[in-house]
């Protein structure tokens, strides 16, 4: 798989579920791509860097969203 092909799927899978959840877990990343963790992190890290997903910590959970997306978005300013 390839930096594009993860970039398709996770895109329309996280766009499919974005009616009911707008933050997952790096799990539900990886389960996405039907990778394992150290491979999905990759990919994961680069979507992170290229501005597709963004991080999101409460300090004791990680999560992972579409740039923009979610009710938090709108209240948090850009960096």
């Amino acid at each position: 798989m390839d930096q594009a092909e993860a970039t398709e799927k996770i895109v329309a899978a996280l766009k499919k579920k974005a009616k009911t959840k707008s933050k997952f877990y790096f799990n539900d990343l990886a389960k996405i791509l039907d990778e394992k963790p150290r491979a999905a992190k990759k990919f994961i890290n680069l979507m992170v860097t290229d501005g597709i997903l963004e991080y999101w910590s409460s300090g004791s959970t990680s999560m992972y969203g579409l740039k923009g997306a979610g009710k938090q978005s709108a209240g948090e300013g850009e960096d």
